[in-house]
């Protein structure tokens, strides 16, 4: 008796750091518990044809920069968006869609907004409703219930349409979903049987510790116990969770095997490092701001002259940092590697990996050691995901350590794996150290952690005015001490502090650029140029120009005055448009970065209307107007003025700084302006700003 087909659908992914690839990578090796089967691709793979595709399609997709596709995405939104496709191009297709953003940002979601769109307006049909997931409060608080919700999504759309059976040969058969999901459902099972289904486990009561912040606290049940409430931490439940039943994913299939071998000879090359970044010394570094401000901000100056670095202002540079020293051997102590630290990794794929599609990681280098993996290859501070807490729970001797690593990972401990993991920045090495038990093997970290990626700088200067140098500016982020982990710095901030610490000039120092020389004794740092950038002046220097930028966010604009500045002194008889900067600090005498260039630049003319304020300033008469705080503020107060410019003369905003209020109020503060010049309802201002983007007339570097 033949068996029945395996339904198969289609399953696309667009990526740009890997988290929409992964979670697509996830529901493929769900889809065999369900019944069905996935044919997995990137979109901008030639894998797959959606003009004859007549099974279900399920698209998977994050959005980068100022709303941008990701790079695997750009080709296939460019096609769905040719405007000679006929609005029934695809009234054959059903999908799905969930779209992975970050509302700290502008156009949250946009790459899969417009994905979806354009796809209803060439004819398509959903047969699952859209997943917005905001990583900002964490992508799981949609992602985990929309995937939950898709098998049965996919089921009912197999009974209502005859869907293909994708075969290895490449034939396709057609069959049902009742004729081979089989019996399916939640069941009890050991936690050895438990890579393919769902779980329900339980533990006793846990024990009261002392309150922390955050902490989830309930109440005993006996009105008489005069006892301390139990309290929630990271290594503790409390009821209800404790004595919950929990649904917790399925153990991620290993696809890693690590060897270690002998250590490198003297003659192999053990640099992890890519081949596009340069080690360049670090010629200069000011401290830009007094000691007592709130953040202390750095600008460094770098010697990239017989480089090939050509760059323009509002290009950003990627600087590499390692891990930090002492974190790289708290973990291999943790690991028991200590003494192994200089040997060379050897990795090859396990030869009955489940895992569809399996590949050595791309950015573990061959004749890498130990030492240099965890230095350089993997991001050991990054929060582990649900999927790296469940796979560490195999690696768990204690009971009771196991049961709260299942609670973290489950659907049930959803709100207490944010409060205790994700809000607190907590990594891999602070887990570890709460979980003694614990010991994952070298393949886990290789498989789970991410790698370690470069930290984008805007450019604070000009080619024009300083050939061969580039400058950046830097505030120190510092993490203060929490109950779950210790006070650290940024990784790549205070890496870069204690780089450049022994060339540091005290705040005040003149910010005139080094002279050449000796450049032996100078730090060095590994930088490139970061490719793709859109975020430069206006072709036409007639045109406007009209910035934002709060704090370091005025660094790519020093690099457009000083840029503006050598083309006037070029071009005496040439018109140049009108220039204005907003800029806010704390303090005016403590963090005002980089007055005096700025007044220079207004004294001959390069920059025509400076606006600052400051949000910590109080003015001496209580009984006096209040001084603007913020720079939408003082937006909003010249806002004739700035309307105008972008309306009347056609010209260009800038915004630079932080995305999580900054960007938005700025945004808002621009809607309500456009309203009030122009007399506009908020729908129309709002379009009349979207327009503004689409002509690449309103540009944002932000981060959060």
């Amino acid at each position: 008796m033949r068996c029945a087909p395996t339904p198969a659908f289609l399953l696309l992914y667009g990526s740009q750091r890997g988290q929409a690839q992964a979670l697509a990578e996830q529901i493929s090796e769900q889809a065999a518990q369900h019944g069905v089967s996935a044919e997995l691709s990137c979109l901008s793979k030639e894998e797959y044809n959606l003009d004859r595709e007549r099974g279900p399609v399920v698209f998977i997709v994050s959005t980068t920069g100022d709303g941008e596709p990701p790079d695997t995405a750009l080709r296939f939104v460019r096609k769905i968006k040719n405007r000679s496709l006929t609005g029934d191009h695809f009234s054959h297709l059903r999908y799905a869609l969930l779209a992975l953003g970050d509302t700290n940002y502008a156009n949250f979601c946009n790459c899969g907004k417009t994905i979806d769109r354009r796809l209803q307006e060439l004819g398509a049909k959903h047969f699952y409703a859209t997943g917005l997931a905001d990583d900002g409060t964490g992508l799981e608080v949609v992602v985990d219930p929309w995937i939950e919700g898709l098998w049965e999504a996919l089921k009912k759309t197999f009974t209502e349409m005859s869907v293909p059976d994708r075969k290895a040969d490449g034939d396709i058969v057609y069959g049902t979903a009742d004729g081979a999901a089989g019996t399916q459902g939640k069941t009890e099972v050991k936690m050895e049987d438990a890579a393919l289904s769902l779980r329900l486990l339980k533990l006793g009561d846990a024990d009261s510790p002392k309150a922390e912040p955050g902490a989830f606290v309930a109440q005993s049940g006996d009105a008489n116990n005069t006892g301390p409430p139990l309290v929630a931490s990271l290594v503790r439940s409390v009821p209800p969770l404790s004595v919950s039943p929990l649904s917790i994913p399925a153990l991620p299939p290993s696809y890693v095997e690590v060897c270690l071998g002998d250590g490198p000879t003297d003659g192999e090359r053990c640099c992890p490092l890519k081949e596009d970044f340069q080690e360049v010394p670090v010629c200069r570094a000011v401290r830009l701001t007094r000691d007592d401000a709130v953040k202390t901000a750095i600008l460094v100056e770098l010697d990239i002259s017989g480089q090939n670095m050509p760059y323009q202002p509002g290009d950003a540079f990627n600087v590499w940092c390692p891990n930090r020293t002492s974190e790289v051997d708290s973990l291999l102590q943790r690991l028991g590697l200590q003494d192994q630290r200089n040997r060379l990794i050897c990795l090859q794929l396990c030869k009955d990996t489940k895992k569809k599609g399996a590949k050595v990681p791309a950015h573990i280098p061959q004749k890498c050691t130990l030492l240099d993996l965890l230095t350089w290859c993997l991001e050991i501070r990054s929060i582990p995901k649900k999927a790296f807490v469940r796979a560490m729970v195999d690696c768990t001797q204690d009971s009771g350590e196991r049961r709260r690593l299942q609670e973290l990972c489950s659907q049930q401990g959803s709100a207490e794996y944010n409060s205790f993991v994700r809000d607190h920045s907590v990594g891999l090495l602070d887990l570890l150290l709460a979980f003694p038990s614990c010991t994952p093997p070298l393949s886990l970290l290789i498989e789970h952690l991410p790698a370690l990626r470069p930290r984008p700088y805007s450019a604070a200067s000009s080619s024009l005015r300083s050939p061969g140098r580039v400058q950046f500016v830097f505030s120190v982020v510092e993490f203060p001490a929490c109950a779950v982990r210790p006070a650290r710095t940024g990784l790549c901030t205070g890496w870069l502090a204690d780089r450049v610490a022994p060339v540091l000039q005290p705040y005040g120092t003149p910010q005139v650029s080094a002279d050449a020389g000796e450049t032996s004794t100078w730090p060095k740092v590994y930088v490139s140029r970061r490719l793709g950038n859109t975020f430069h002046l206006p072709s036409d220097t007639t045109v406007p120009i009209v910035m934002v930028g709060p704090g370091t966010g005025v660094a790519p604009f020093i690099g457009f005055l000083q840029q503006r500045e050598k083309e006037r002194e070029q071009n005496c008889g040439s018109t140049f448009g009108e220039t204005w900067l907003f800029f806010g600090c704390r303090h005016m005498d403590r963090d005002f970065l980089f007055s005096e260039e700025l007044e220079r630049f207004m004294e001959n003319g390069t920059l025509n209307h400076l606006k600052v304020c400051s949000s910590r300033d109080q003015p001496e008469d209580s009984g006096s107007e209040p001084k603007p705080r913020y720079v939408q503020h003082l937006l909003s107060q010249h806002s004739r003025s700035v309307v105008h410019s972008l309306f009347r003369d056609h010209g260009c905003l800038y915004v630079c700084g932080d995305a999580k209020n900054m960007a938005k109020d700025v945004n808002d503060a621009l809607v309500d302006m456009l309203g009030r010049e122009l007399q506009l309802d908020k729908l129309e201002s709002m379009k009349a700003v979207a327009n503004l983007r689409e002509e690449r007339r309103y540009l944002q570097d932000v981060w959060s």
